[in-house]
């Protein structure tokens, strides 16, 4: 009886094991739980030199974020926005790409210029063909081709930006000066005339005392990108090709050459001859704007609106004492036709909300968003979309800069910068090549002939040095 007792007790035991080992092996086990990934979409901005125009991107921005939150296909709806001044941005990429972590969306105002034609050549933008082709028809011809660019890891040209805005050089001057000298607001139209008139404007300064106001308010620094684009913008007045349509160079074309050395003369006469500040040796990009503004110069070039955008608020001033005024013919008497930078932004192949990206930016370059984006500008730049122009603010008569200026984008009369022809040359303007050509003559004292062959000798060497 005890054995069996104990028999029955083991048998017992071992059941409620069986039991409970076969009830644990039933439980579900607890789910994994995936951290979910950032869905924000990030973006970081170059501040805008005007309020409104970083509102009128908030606008957009809100608008789209609203618009998304409604669509279930859509796969990102909140954003982060950063804006950053234009030299900390560029700062702030180049660091973020080397660790890697570089945001979905940029947009600096260099890009056109140095990075965006270098990042695609290097494979590090994200193809935006799908993006522009439903808008495509509804830009400029010089918007299409500057984001048409060549990927070297890929071996094809793309689509490797999106424009949004486009920027040309300008032409102020100080009515009020010419008419407290007694000089007649006459200004021929003819290349050298013109160019004269401010020269003898100065001469009739001196006569009367004025000792501190220059004619022509040239820069001459190399470390200014304006020196870059008014010489690339006088090497197209006097004809000077660069590059032929399939981006390679012509440098070695004797007629070439000596167009290159004879602008190079003609654009440093003007400082060696007293008739530009002593000072624009050492501009940076703000300081012909400050010269002029500080009425030390009759007339200046700058590649934006933002002269006479400073001074707004003062209605005199902005519509009465300055004017903005058309380039001059060309030597050969053609109109003048104009350089066009094409502000883009871009999405980075690395980007970890490809798609939102391109989602927003489908709905920011729609002409109804776009063209309030720009107008935020307040005529800093123009629209790269000719609808937008039928706004009434870009066709007021009575704007004496805005309306003025409008007419430089007319058709056919822009080119894009070479950058869009031959990624490498992008370098040539990261680098200055005209600044330090200038600075040779004007500073080291080199003939425009030495001067020139040394550019011409730096740019081979980057060309050859991008093709390796």
């Amino acid at each position: 009886m005890r054995l069996r007792k104990y028999l029955f007790i083991l048998l017992l035991l071992l059941s409620l094991v069986l039991v409970t080992c076969t009830h644990q092996a039933n439980i579900p086990e607890p789910p994994i739980v995936v951290p979910a990934q950032d869905s924000t979409l990030t973006i970081w901005w170059n501040r805008g030199y005007y309020v409104q125009q970083d509102e009128a991107l908030e606008q957009v921005i809100k608008q789209w974020e609203d618009a998304s939150a409604q669509e279930k296909d859509k796969s990102r709806s909140k954003v982060k926005l950063f804006f950053y001044s234009e030299d900390d941005l560029v700062n702030e990429i180049i660091n973020a790409l080397k660790k890697g972590n570089p945001p979905d969306i940029l947009f600096s105002e260099r890009t056109d210029f140095t990075l965006g034609p270098s990042w695609a050549w290097e494979g590090k933008l994200a193809d935006v063909s799908d993006v522009i082709e439903s808008v495509k028809d509804s830009y400029s011809s010089s918007a299409i081709a500057s984001v048409y660019l060549y990927n070297k890891v890929a071996n094809k040209r793309a689509y490797y930006a999106l424009p949004l805005k486009q920027q040309t050089i300008h032409i102020h001057y100080w009515r009020e000066l010419l008419r407290s000298a007694g000089v007649r607001e006459e200004i021929p139209q003819e290349w050298d005339a013109f160019w004269e008139f401010w020269k003898q404007a100065q001469d009739t300064l001196r006569q009367q005392g004025q000792q501190y106001i220059y004619g022509i308010g040239l820069p001459m620094s190399a470390d200014s990108s304006d020196t870059y684009f008014a010489f690339e913008q006088a090497l197209e007045a006097y004809d000077v090709q660069l590059l032929d349509k399939n981006g390679q160079l012509l440098l070695d074309n004797a007629k070439v050459r000596q167009g290159l050395i004879s602008t190079l003369e003609w654009y440093t006469s003007f400082y060696q001859e007293g008739y530009v500040p002593p000072a624009a040796v050492d501009w940076l990009n703000t300081d012909n704007n400050t010269a002029f503004l500080n009425r030390t110069t009759l007339m200046t070039l700058n590649p934006s609106l933002s002269i006479p955008g400073s001074q707004r608020e003062d209605e005199d001033i902005y519509r009465k004492q300055i004017a903005t005024i058309e380039f001059p013919q060309e030597p050969d008497g053609e109109p003048s036709k104009y350089l066009v930078s094409v502000k883009q932004v871009v999405i980075f192949a690395s980007s970890k909300n490809q798609q939102a990206a391109k989602d927003f930016l489908s709905y920011l370059i729609q002409p109804e968003h776009l063209g309030a984006y720009v107008k935020g500008g307040a005529g800093r730049y123009f629209p790269v979309m000719p609808q937008l122009w039928e706004d009434n603010f870009w066709q007021e008569p009575d704007d004496p800069h805005v309306w003025v200026a409008a007419k430089q984008f007319s058709k056919d009369s822009t080119r894009p910068i070479y950058q869009a022809q031959n990624s490498a040359y992008s370098m040539v303007q990261s680098e200055n090549v005209w600044g330090k050509a200038i600075e040779r003559v004007v500073v080291d004292g080199l003939s425009p002939k030495e001067a020139a062959d040394e550019a011409i000798n730096r740019i081979k060497e980057i060309f050859s040095e991008w093709n390796d």
